[in-house]
């Protein structure tokens, strides 16, 4: 009777364990990460016009890939829209979604799905176009805004109307592009996104002095990297990669310092770069993969500040992903 009972439970737990070990296994031996990324984003990922991507999702897609292979090229990039980025994740289409995603109970709890860090603090703001003057979101009562269809960005909006007693004139698109295009051709007065979107597609503007990013910022959007929820292998994997770019930061190992670091007598650091401890091949890889992933990207500052910061066009200040050191909420859990 035990038997007949034990049996198929025993069956259901060797599944899980075969799927929870199937990612991972799966990447290995296609020998590259497929990697989900917006269709284009200045800072985030952009394809310029011979197929290179870079950006900041990018970067941690080639983190990830130098951290299994020792290569930041081994990566398959597929672009997805706001509408059909979790579909492809859940069936398998890529291994990790690295897209401007904000991490939410719903996506979670109904989408099967998983957010591994938070590797960018973000938050809904408005960009508006033809209306130097206006100060504050509260004064959008009756604008035409634009927003992208299937984001938290849609649902944000009638709470904060409501809540501030404003009529809301919503235009819903089903990609930015076409959002942007109406608000430049007029159909639209305010164009609401993440504020980190809303600096990059400024760039993107014929003159982008006429643009205002009004100083609201209406909700929390914490975005990150997002695997399958079935996977607890590889979402460790995944997650630590993140988490390692964000010690290196805070122990001040950068990509050009890799070899002074080696030679480090600070337990911290040795266990990050894997020179002590055994942590790698109970994730599936070796215990230099941290290493790996800050010689390809660098650390999360230099990340950060190639794509996104001073270094680049964007020029976003870096505000709450400064690290909680510095006075910004940016953290990461200790390698040990």
């Amino acid at each position: 009777m035990w038997l007949r009972i034990l049996a198929p439970l025993t069956a259901a737990w060797l599944a899980l364990g075969l799927a929870q070990a199937n990612t991972l296994d799966t990447v290995k031996s296609r020998g590259e990460v497929a990697c989900g990324v917006s269709t284009g984003l200045p800072g985030f990922s952009d394809r310029d016009d011979k197929g290179n991507w870079s950006g900041f999702d990018v970067d941690f897609c080639r983190a990830l890939a130098a951290a299994l292979f020792d290569d930041p090229a081994k990566v398959t990039y597929v672009p997805l829209n706001a509408a059909e980025r979790f579909d492809a994740l859940k069936a398998g289409k890529i291994d990790v979604l690295s897209r401007n995603s904000t991490w939410t109970i719903e996506r979670e709890a109904t989408l099967g799905l998983l957010f591994t860090a938070i590797l960018y603090h973000d938050g809904q703001g408005f960009l508006v176009l033809r209306h130097p003057d206006m100060t504050s979101a509260l004064e959008l009562d009756h604008a035409k805004i634009c927003v992208q269809k299937g984001t938290t960005s849609e649902l944000n909006l009638p709470d904060y109307f409501h809540y501030n007693n404003m009529t809301l004139d919503l235009h819903v698109r089903d990609t930015v592009e076409e959002a942007m295009k109406e608000l430049q051709a007029g159909g639209c007065d305010v164009f609401t996104a993440d504020q980190s979107a809303l600096y990059a597609e400024r760039t993107e503007l014929q003159k982008p002095a006429d643009a205002v990013i009004l100083p609201d910022v209406i909700s929390k959007e914490p975005l990150g990297p997002v695997v399958r929820g079935d996977d607890v292998a590889w979402f460790n994997l995944v997650k630590w990669v993140a988490f390692g770019l964000v010690d290196a930061e805070e122990l001040g190992v950068t990509s050009q310092n890799l070899d002074k670091a080696r030679e480090s007598k600070k337990p911290e650091v040795r266990r990050l770069i894997g020179a002590e401890g055994d942590f790698g091949p109970r994730l599936g890889v070796d215990n230099a993969f941290v290493a790996r992933a800050v010689k390809a990207v660098g650390n999360y500052s230099e990340m950060f500040e190639r794509n996104l910061g001073t270094g680049s066009k964007l020029r976003i200040p870096r505000g709450l992903n400064q690290l909680w050191s510095a006075g910004g909420v940016m953290y990461a859990p200790p390698m040990r």
